[in-house]
């Protein structure tokens, strides 16, 4: 499996961006898909989270995004997105995507099989 995200950048705070994942693997719809972000110094962390489809697509959040952040996927184009409202300078990171084929619900990073490249989020005070 490989993932590539896209859509980081620069942007004020109280603005928006998207982030993409595209994945390649033919049982997409199979995976757990994640959004973890590390910050300089920091350790990677849990961000949103969508289950397999099979599960209902269910939606989990960390605490400091929820009602901002909103994680979805097209299983027809294998791609998980992570829209983001309301940025504030707390979430300037690297952004990674990653799927987790087998097992339950994880928020553990090191459960995870297949990691993307990471794309920068800079948010601006």
């Amino acid at each position: 499996v490989q993932l590539q995200a896209c859509g980081g950048g620069l942007v004020q705070a109280g603005g928006s961006l998207r982030l993409s994942c595209a994945a390649s693997g033919r049982t997409f719809s199979s995976y757990f898909m994640g959004w973890f972000r590390q910050a300089p110094g920091k350790e990677r962390d849990f961000v949103a989270i969508i289950s397999r489809s099979r599960s209902g697509g269910s939606t989990y959040y960390a605490d400091s995004v929820k009602a901002r952040f909103t994680i979805s996927r097209d299983n027809a184009k294998n791609t998980v997105y992570l829209q983001m409202n309301n940025l504030n300078p707390e979430d300037t990171a690297v952004y990674y995507c990653a799927a987790r084929l087998g097992g339950n619900l994880s928020y553990l990073a090191k459960n995870y099989d297949y990691w993307g490249q990471g794309t920068q989020v800079t948010v601006s005070s």
